[in-house]
């Protein structure tokens, strides 16, 4: 969610995007394209992969209507007259999930992601009872947020359905470790967490490639937060450790990332990484050394962007992933004050 204040130092082989409905090579048989979101940071890369008589598609993008008219274009102009045979999802969050369902519907093609985002997802897209309406608003009154901060009560999915109108009904499990065949190439799905439960990122190895999803963007943080369904997660410690995950991925691979442009420099990304984290745990823990603070009241801490209703949740969740992390790791502790948590320095 935060901008990094150091630009790494990798190296960017594309100085420019595909333009909308067109597709750009970046290595054999992997084609980049790019759809629309309305919303920062206002657009997603998917990718297409060449796969024997057919097309593997990773990722799928927003549910709005101008995605699907992009997409149709593609089909028309990219596929070389060939059907989509499979399409795989990193992770549920709606720009990559959100047209899964008409993509699979309309190729008769099997959806391919790892249980636990599959399974997340159909618990995000089924919650919006009173009860979650409820549980959600007591989760951010007692992190510090107001009425005002929080805005007027909604459905707690309601913006997921939006973007995820509906769900495919059956996968297949993509499991971290274990190789699937693309185009007679195998590639590694390697997992990533704390941003998502079980996030696929995909390396082939024969090409020097991996589709990073969220998890290593070139020029933002991925947003890692804790959330109302489970209010004592470390979701931060999830995100460091599975970052070492990648440590047998070659220096040269080309990083295929959802957003921004790709790039070359993975460990050079990675360590810019957990910088970025330990200098605002820094910051948290010298904070808290002069007073207990909630989540809300380390906003200034994290972010340089406004903090309303349309964001809360987001600066809530990561404000909380860091405070969750310093505590666990013993340098930081929780204090009740009147209901309301606050976050002290270590006794």
């Amino acid at each position: 969610m935060a901008n990094d204040d150091a630009e790494p130092k990798l190296v960017f082989p594309f100085a420019a995007p595909p333009a909308p409905a067109a597709v750009t090579a970046v290595a054999p048989g992997v084609l980049w394209l790019r759809m629309p979101l309305p919303f920062p940071p206002d657009h997603i890369n998917l990718w297409l992969l060449a796969d024997g008589d057919g097309w593997t598609i990773v990722d799928a993008g927003l549910a709005r209507d101008e995605v699907k008219a992009l997409w149709e274009q593609l089909f028309a102009a990219a596929l070389g007259g060939k059907k989509v045979t499979r399409v795989l999802v990193t992770h549920f969050h709606p720009d990559h999930i959100g047209l899964a369902s008409w993509l699979t519907e309309r190729w008769q093609a099997p959806l391919w992601m790892t249980a636990a985002e599959w399974y997340m997802a159909r618990a995000v897209h089924g919650a919006g009872s009173e009860a979650d309406g409820t549980t959600r608003r007591a989760f951010y009154r007692a992190n510090g947020a107001d009425e005002a901060l929080l805005g007027p009560p909604m459905p707690p999915n309601s913006f997921y359905i939006r973007g995820v109108p509906a769900l495919p009904s059956a996968f297949r499990r993509l499991r971290g470790g274990i190789d699937i065949a693309i185009g007679g190439r195998a590639w590694t799905p390697v997992i990533g967490r704390g941003h998502a439960p079980e996030h696929a990122c995909l390396w082939c190895r024969g090409l020097g490639v991996l589709i990073g999803g969220d998890i290593l963007l070139p020029r933002i943080t991925p947003n890692i937060s804790v959330w109302p369904n489970e209010p004592q997660a470390d979701p931060l410690r999830d995100y460091l450790d599975s970052l070492g995950n990648f440590a047998g991925v070659p220096g040269d691979t080309l990083v295929l990332p959802a957003h921004g442009l790709p790039y070359r420099g993975i460990h050079t990304r990675i360590a810019a990484l957990h910088a970025h984290h330990d200098e605002r745990l820094a910051a948290i823990v010298a904070a808290v050394t002069e007073r207990p603070l909630t989540a809300v009241e380390c906003f200034p801490l994290l972010f340089r962007a406004t903090i309303g209703p349309h964001n809360v949740a987001l600066a809530l969740g990561e404000a909380l992933a860091h405070l969750h992390y310093l505590e666990s790791q013993g340098r930081a502790r929780r204090v009740e004050d009147n209901g309301v948590w606050r976050f002290a320095a270590a006794a």
